[in-house]
C-alpha cells in the first residue's frame, strides 16, 4: 500500500469525476466558446459573489495574473514571509511584474493591518518603491493550513482603501478554509479586488484555478494569460471535472480536517517528535528533536510505503486529501506509534 502524504495535489480523479468529464460539451476557449468553461467560471464568480470569473491552468499564473493587474514595474506588494507568491513562484513577482515583496513576520503566514498600516511606503518619498497591492493566503500553506479570521481581512481592506492600495487573495485551499470557519464565500467577494480558487487541492480535479473580479478586471486578465501562455482550446473536460468537484467534494473536506487533526494528536505523544503547529485544516507541520536527521525518518516511511514532505532542516509536513482513505489513516497513526528513535 503506498500512502502519498507530501501534498493534496497528487490525488487523482474518481471514477465518477471521469465519467463526467467523458461527457461535457466543449469548444474553443481561447476564442471563449468553450460552453463547459463558462458554466465553470459562471458558477464560481457566482458563488463569491463577483462579477465574473476567468479559468487558468494553474494556481501560479492566477496569482502571476493578479499582481500583473494590480501594479506597475517598480513597485511594490506587501506580504507575509511566507507567502506562495514570494516563496513558490519561481520568483514570477520580479519577472513578470518587476514589482518587489515587502514581507512581514506574521503568526503562522497571517498578517495583520496594523502590520500593513506600518510598511506602507510613503508615496511622496520617491526614493522608495510605491506600495500598491497586498496579497494574503487562506488556509496559508506554509504556515500549516491556517485559517485567517474574517475580521481581520475587512480590517486590511480598510487599510488598502485609505491608502489606494488593491487586495489580492491567494485562495489556493480557499475550500477548506471555509468549511473549517463557516465563512460565506460572498463576503469574501465584497472583500477583496481579486481571488484566486484552485481545483486541483483538496477538491481533487486534475487541474485547474479561477481568478475572480470584476469585468473589467477579468478582461485585462484575458489578455495577461494569453501572454503568459495560458490560453487552452477545447479545455471544457478539465473544467467538467472543476464543477464534479465543486458539487461533491467541498462537503467531504472535513473528513481531511479530522483525519490531519487525529495525526497530530499521535505525533504530539511521540518522543522524537519536538514540536506540533497547530492543526485547523487538511496540513500538519511538526518539527523532530534536534539530534534526529528528518531524513532518516522519512526514509523509514518510505520503507513503510509512506511518503511526506520536508520544509528544511527538522522540520516536516503531511497533507491529508481525498485519496488518503481512512484504511490508511488507521495504518498511518499505528506506524508512527510503533516507530522508535534514540534521542
Amino acid at each position: 500500500m503506498e500512502i502519498n502524504l507530501v501534498s493534496d495535489t497528487v490525488t487523482k480523479p474518481t471514477q465518477e469525476m471521469l465519467r463526467f468529464m467523458f461527457r461535457a460539451e466543449v469548444g474553443d476557449d481561447v476564442y471563449k466558446q468553450d460552453p463547459t468553461v463558462i458554466q465553470l467560471e459562471a458558477k464560481v464568480a457566482e458563488m463569491f459573489g463577483m462579477e465574473a470569473a476567468l479559468f487558468f491552468p494553474s494556481g501560479t499564473m492566477a496569482n502571476q495574473t493578479a499582481i500583473k493587474l494590480h501594479t506597475q514595474p517598480g513597485e511594490q506588494l506587501i506580504a507575509d514571509k511566507y507567502a506562495h507568491v514570494y516563496n513558490y513562484e519561481g520568483g514570477g513577482v520580479s519577472f513578470n511584474s518587476g514589482v518587489s515583496c515587502c514581507l512581514l513576520n506574521g503568526n503562522r503566514g497571517m498578517i495583520t493591518a496594523k502590520q500593513v498600516a506600518g510598511s506602507i511606503n510613503d508615496p511622496e518619498f520617491y526614493h522608495s518603491p510605491l506600495t500598491s497591492l497586498v496579497c494574503v493566503e487562506n488556509t496559508t500553506n506554509k504556515g500549516g493550513g491556517a485559517c485567517y479570521d474574517f475580521e481581520e481581512f475587512k480590517q486590511i481592506r480598510q487599510v488598502c482603501d485609505t491608502h489606494n492600495l488593491k487586495f489580492h487573495l491567494d485562495g489556493a485551499r480557499i475550500w477548506n478554509a471555509l468549511v473549517a470557519t463557516n465563512d460565506n464565500p460572498k463576503d469574501y467577494g465584497k472583500v477583496f479586488h481579486t481571488i484566486s480558487v484552485c481545483l486541483s487541492k483538496g477538491l481533487g480535479a486534475p487541474i485547474g484555478s479561477l481568478l475572480l473580479s470584476d469585468k473589467a478586471n477579468i478582461h485585462s486578465a484575458l489578455r495577461i494569460r494569453k501572454i503568459l501562455g495560458g490560453g487552452m482550446r477545447q479545455v471544457g473536460y478539465l473544467a467538467a471535472a472543476g464543477i464534479y468537484a465543486l458539487d461533491n467534494h467541498i462537503e467531504r473536506l472535513p473528513d481531511d480536517h479530522r483525519r490531519a487533526k487525529e495525526l497530530g494528536v499521535v505525533l504530539k505523544k511521540l518522543n522524537w517528535v519536538y514540536n506540533v503547529e497547530p492543526v485547523e485544516t487538511n496540513i500538519l507541520i511538526f518539527s523532530v528533536q534536534p539530534n534526529l536527521n528528518e531524513a532518516v525518518l522519512m526514509e523509514k516511511l518510505r520503507q513503510k510505503g509512506i511518503s511526506i514532505s520536508s520544509m528544511g532542516p527538522g522540520k516536516l509536513r503531511i497533507v491529508t486529501h481525498l485519496d488518503y482513505r481512512e484504511v490508511m489513516h488507521t495504518y498511518v497513526m499505528e506506524t508512527l506509534e510503533k516507530m522508535v528513535f534514540n534521542v
